[in-house]
């Protein structure tokens, strides 16, 4: 064998729960997977957003029924559980949505995008999200 044949990389397949964890993932890239799991959310929670709308547009009953969902709860999920889920529901509406604005921003100023402004802007992103979200979850939970 030539020494070209014996220097060829390997290439392995990653098996998603036992390599994924273990790399050191740059902010950038934290932030773009991020972007992909809050549109997962989004959609998967896509059934309770057209409930609450519903219930909550319908009638004043059903805006009473909207309202004690969240004290009382819903059938067999306690009310702790509905305000989670509407939790996760704001963090991925708003992670998605200024993740979104970034990548927007990146794609009109192709010249102004380097490594360091990728960083920022995903810390940016990310304190953002994490920061709005809090905000409104402390309305939801009733701490203001």
């Amino acid at each position: 064998m030539t020494e070209l044949a014996k220097q060829r990389p390997e290439y392995r397949n990653i098996h998603a729960f036992r390599d994924l964890p273990s790399y050191r993932w740059p902010l950038a890239a934290l932030v773009s997977g991020m972007h992909r799991i809050s549109g997962m959310i989004m959609f998967l929670l896509l059934p309770l957003v057209i409930w609450m709308f519903d219930t909550s547009v319908s009638s004043e009953i059903s805006f009473g029924k909207f309202t004690s969902a969240f004290s009382a709860g819903l059938g067999f999920a306690p009310g702790w559980l509905i305000k989670l889920l509407t939790l996760g529901l704001i963090w991925g509406y708003l992670h998605h949505f200024i993740a979104g604005l970034r990548h927007l921003l990146m794609d009109m100023n192709h010249a102004a995008v380097t490594k360091e402004f990728g960083k920022s802007s995903a810390a940016v992103t990310l304190a953002a999200s994490f920061g709005l979200t809090a905000i409104l979850g402390a309305k939801l939970f009733g701490l203001y």
